[in-house]
């Protein structure tokens, strides 16, 4: 598939060198495009995630800047960034972002297609604006509805979300920008369903993919953090408000440490918080994130995963970290929303434990059937790799998409 030099332009917050969650994936995407055969530019900003803080190799660079990445052009601007992510200063970094990334936007001379990324919703706002003035289509991307995300894991405090007069206008402003986009797709069916009603632009499925060849246990090597010879359990990824921590802390009062270690494994906004709580246990340890290219050690060294999700987040968000954790042939144990869209993955696959409850003693369980039963474990672990490979299939899914972007 090789289109006369169609070019597009990537708007989104997060990019390479950040190698988790959102930036991950929009990296993988524009390299896809720009091996296909796509003039790609990237408006990003400075790296920054998970730490919520400049990567240091950036700190001293001017507020603008022009990168070359692979064949594309990266235009970055130096946004604002709190160490301590309160709401507010979250808006003012998506803000000052917008502001930079508009002087960037006029930087580039042609476009035939624009792609953003939300989070952040300005980057749709920005999206649309780019797109009117090159006469360009647009496809809105959602990985997370951010507005929905920050009521219900209590970033903005409020007593009834639905009918508050914050919670509408964020709605109708969604709402607004959405449907000035040519498509917007989102990353899983649940979200889909919520996406139709949110808008009128034509919607598309783009979920989350997984490359098999990057997570696999065929071909990792132990990693020196999971070097135990306890039953070791992992948590690899964001450190931040999404995930519930009361329930984390109720969890480990109660384990049997005899048997059990803990390897816990990411930055975020509430690392602080996680360090003060796990100062107790010294089975547990804590390390910072490491470089992708060693993802797949860590993933697959583990003999159990876990993600405790609030229960009140729903439908707003699909862990991308789910689809690393499934792939490293490991069962996984899961809490959370009782209608989530991980609890089919897991229930279909029948690669893990979905606990829907708040129940400490029935997530005891799963980990205590997991350790004593290793032959189980094991084939856990292999049900829930060949589920994401069939599923979720990094070739696949882009390829699909590509021909989908064509149509525009």
């Amino acid at each position: 598939m090789k289109p006369l030099q169609k070019t597009i332009t990537f708007i989104g917050l997060n990019f390479f060198p950040e190698d988790s969650a959102i930036g991950l994936y929009s990296t993988q995407w524009a390299e896809y495009l720009s091996q296909a055969g796509f003039e790609v530019n990237i408006v990003t900003a400075f790296p920054y995630y998970p730490q919520w803080e400049i990567a240091s190799e950036y700190q001293n660079k001017k507020s603008f800047l022009k990168e070359t990445y692979k064949g594309m052009t990266l235009y970055r601007y130096k946004q604002y960034t709190p160490k301590q992510p309160t709401f507010l200063k979250r808006v003012w970094h998506i803000i000052d972002f917008t502001f930079g990334s508009f002087r960037n936007l006029r930087k580039i001379q042609n476009c035939d297609l624009v792609i953003s990324v939300i989070p952040f919703t300005s980057s749709a706002f920005l999206g649309n604006w780019h797109s009117r003035r090159h006469k360009a289509k647009h496809w809105v991307h959602i990985q997370d509805f951010e507005f929905d995300a920050a009521f219900q894991s209590g970033l903005v405090q409020q007593k009834s979300t639905k009918k508050s007069l914050p919670h509408r206008l964020l709605s109708q402003l969604e709402r607004s920008i959405l449907d000035r986009a040519d498509r917007v797709s989102t990353i899983s069916h649940t979200m889909v369903a919520k996406l139709k009603k949110n808008t009128e632009s034509d919607t598309y499925l783009l979920p989350n993919w997984i490359d098999a060849s990057a997570i696999n246990p065929e071909t990792s090597k132990p990693h020196p953090y999971l070097s135990g010879e306890k039953f070791t359990l992992l948590y690899s990824g964001n450190i931040g408000d999404k995930q519930d921590w009361a329930f984390f802390e109720q969890f480990i009062a109660k384990m049997d440490w005899s048997k059990y270690q803990m390897v816990l494994v990411g930055d975020g906004a509430r690392r602080a918080d996680l360090e003060a709580m796990i100062k107790p246990y010294p089975e547990i340890t804590w390390h910072p994130p490491v470089a992708y290219e060693t993802l797949s050690d860590l993933l697959c060294s583990a003999d159990a995963h876990f993600l405790f999700q609030k229960a009140e987040v729903r439908d707003s968000v699909m862990p991308s970290k789910i689809l690393g954790m499934m792939a490293s042939a490991k069962p996984s144990v899961v809490t959370g929303h009782p209608q989530s869209e991980v609890r089919t993955s897991m229930n279909v696959s029948k690669g893990g434990y979905y606990i829907s409850e708040n129940d400490v003693p029935a997530t005891l369980k799963a980990f205590e059937t997991l350790y004593k039963d290793k032959e189980k474990a094991t084939q856990m672990g292999k049900q829930a790799r060949a589920y994401v490979v069939q599923q979720f299939s990094k070739e696949a899914i882009l390829k699909k998409a590509t021909t989908a972007l064509l149509e525009l």
